[in-house]
């Protein structure tokens, strides 16, 4: 059964909305640099000490953009996560939702590079920060997941030794440091990257099958997968 918030907290929380939003278009149009507490409170219709009531500092305002980001990124993992029933194409389903995550929030991975220094870390509260953590958490547990059906399934035989997150962190790493060179250098054809979403795609074959986990990139189109997941989960995006 569906509760109705009290009428004071949905007032708080269309206030802290429109906030956020307006930061977002501050922060787009200006950079962190541009972002302001004095700002907000000259463009926005409450008045400066509202604005506080809600953040205390522009970097309480920043790591509440990323974590709604984080949020939006949490949805799309579990989704794309229950695509298809097999599981490696779960895990292409899985990226595909990466890039439509990064096509909307091109710049998040800025943002959260800026919220993880020490100077705008320990500004913001602890709260906000524990549920960054576990947005993190949360992406990596679904990816985790999918990897352990794969052994399951007898799909995938992990090295002696090693465990699934092990493979989890290198697709991680791997996914991370692609989109931050992608959404951060223009320079990229410069020194030969013409198609770096398709570069990718294919160190992400290169990387499982290297770990053997079925079927392979030899005996499935994946770039044919990758253009289902898209017309099934994104087309309208």
């Amino acid at each position: 059964m569906q509760t109705t918030l009290p009428r004071k907290e949905r007032e708080r929380l269309e206030r802290e909305a429109k906030i956020l939003d307006l930061a977002r278009d501050m922060l787009r149009t200006s950079g962190y640099h541009g972002l302001s507490m004095d700002r907000i409170a000259a463009e926005i219709e409450y008045s400066k000490g509202t604005v506080y009531q809600h953040f205390r500092n522009k970097e309480e305002i920043l790591l509440a953009l990323a974590n709604q980001a984080l949020e939006t990124r949490v949805g799309m993992f579990e989704a794309a996560s229950t695509w298809h029933s097999r599981s490696r194409m779960r895990m292409t389903a899985v990226g595909a939702a990466v890039e439509q995550f990064v096509h909307q929030y091109p710049q998040h991975f800025a943002v959260e590079q800026l919220v993880r220094s020490d100077s705008i870390w320990e500004k913001t509260s602890e709260d906000r920060r524990r549920f960054l953590q576990h947005c993190e958490g949360r992406c990596m547990q679904i990816v985790g997941g999918i990897v352990r059906d794969a052994i399951a399934q007898k799909d995938l035989t992990m090295p002696e030794g090693h465990v699934a997150e092990d493979l989890v962190f290198g697709l991680w790493s791997m996914s991370f440091g692609a989109h931050t060179i992608m959404t951060s250098s223009d320079t990229l054809p410069e020194v030969g990257i013409n198609e770096p979403s398709a570069s990718l795609q294919f160190n992400y074959n290169m990387l499982l099958d290297g770990y053997g986990w079925k079927p392979l990139s030899s005996e499935l189109d994946y770039g044919a997968v990758l253009a289902e997941v898209q017309k099934e989960l994104y087309s309208d995006e």
